[in-house]
């Protein structure tokens, strides 16, 4: 069936307006978090008691030397309640948190010993921050450019479907664009479930950056499939693990961030044992580290975006392996795509595995998502592009 080229056009036109409305949202949300500022003066700091409450501290005078340096120590609570205390995913299991248990328990005790800080939305993940008065509203029209651009990417995709008279991921062109369309789609959902404004910024980078690659270096016109593609199963094999592959990218970023927020709240607890001087950071309420929400808080998002990818990369292994069967006669031949798309399976699958039974929790546990995600990287990045194989056929 010949091409439409005006759907084509418009399809091109549409993605690269997605791309520069996305990287005008990238910059709002990146400028709220440079003109917001932690921190209340009322001299009196949140804490979280077990079931996740907020309640406030006392004063505390004989600690105010400190806080100035402490100020944005306070964790708070985000739409799932998490406790600054160290509370993952219930409070009062104090042997299973590891790590971020004791850095989120040393944090929240900063807190109290400050005396101040826990009233910032950017901390607790709304991004109505205290401080200057127009920060939340260019975190606001940030959300609204996320949006104009995510009706484009659709736009894009939905006449690139037309164009070609077939669904729009039958190269990495256009599979780069879906797992970015579902990256930016999996954010806004969740915004609307909790407010997470502060992740904004870190998700708009990588699809920014995404999607100029692929339109840059990957871009092929709008065409139709090779034979070996044309099946019913693309529908259902591809599209499993677009969904999967874009929410992994979530978890992703959120992974790089608890690292980050892990290292600041050991920071502090050094600063208020006086084993390390404040950085000039936080003396001077600034840092990005400091307007996220608590490590703890940090590490439970990804846990749950990783457990609900994580059946569906399943499902986009099974029904890839079905239609091998189809096409090719055999289920599975450690084709090198084939391996690396069951290698992502394993190491993802390991953490899940020891959160649920070795609870393992913080470093080690950020580490094995991070380790996950680079066979990710390599299973579609290095195997389409630089290892030959059966999956080679769809080109770039």
């Amino acid at each position: 069936m010949p091409v439409n080229e005006g759907m084509a056009n418009l399809s091109d036109l549409l993605f690269g307006t997605s791309v520069a409305v996305y990287a005008a949202g990238m910059l709002g949300y990146a400028a709220e978090f440079a003109f917001s500022r932690l921190g209340t003066p009322s001299g009196k700091a949140a804490t979280a008691d077990g079931d996740g409450q907020l309640e406030t501290a006392g004063e505390a005078g004989a600690q105010a030397e400190k806080q100035e340096i402490l100020v944005g120590a306070a964790t708070s609570a985000t739409g799932t309640a998490e406790a600054a205390g160290g509370s993952i995913e219930a409070a009062g299991k104090p042997g299973r948190h590891g790590k971020a248990t004791r850095a989120g328990a040393g944090t929240a005790g900063l807190a109290d010993a400050a005396g101040g800080a826990a009233g910032s939305d950017v901390a607790a993940g709304g991004g109505d921050a205290a401080g200057s008065g127009f920060a939340p509203w260019i975190g606001r029209i940030a959300v609204v450019l996320t949006i104009v651009g995510w009706v484009a990417h659709v736009g894009s995709a939905v006449t690139r479907a037309i164009a070609a008279s077939r669904v729009p991921w039958g190269n990495m062109y256009e599979f780069s664009s879906m797992i970015c369309l579902i990256a930016v789609t999996t954010f806004l959902a969740l915004m609307t479930r909790q407010q997470i404004r502060w992740l904004g910024v870190f998700v708009m980078v990588p699809v920014v950056l995404s999607m100029g690659f692929a339109g840059t270096v990957l871009y092929v016109a709008a065409g139709p499939l090779v034979p070996a593609l044309n099946s019913y199963w693309l529908r259902i094999h591809v599209a499993g693990a677009i969904v999967a592959s874009g929410v992994f990218l979530v978890s992703a970023v959120t992974t790089v961030l608890f690292l980050l927020k892990d290292r600041w709240e050991n920071r502090l607890a050094e600063v208020a044992s006086g084993r390390a001087e404040a950085s000039r950071a936080m003396r001077s309420r600034g840092g990005i580290v400091m307007r996220l929400p608590s490590s703890a808080t940090l590490d439970t998002i990804t846990y749950r975006a990783i457990a609900f990818a994580f059946p569906i990369w399943t499902f986009a292994i099974i029904a890839g392996a079905i239609w091998a069967e189809a096409a090719w006669g055999r289920y599975w031949g450690w084709d090198p795509k084939e391996t690396w798309s069951f290698i992502t399976w394993v190491i993802y699958a390991a953490y899940l595995h020891a959160r649920a039974t070795a609870g393992w929790r913080g470093r080690r546990a950020a580490a094995v998502s991070l380790l996950a995600f680079s066979a990710l990287f390599v299973d579609y990045y290095l195997v389409n592009l630089v290892i030959s194989g059966l999956h080679s056929y769809a080109g770039v």
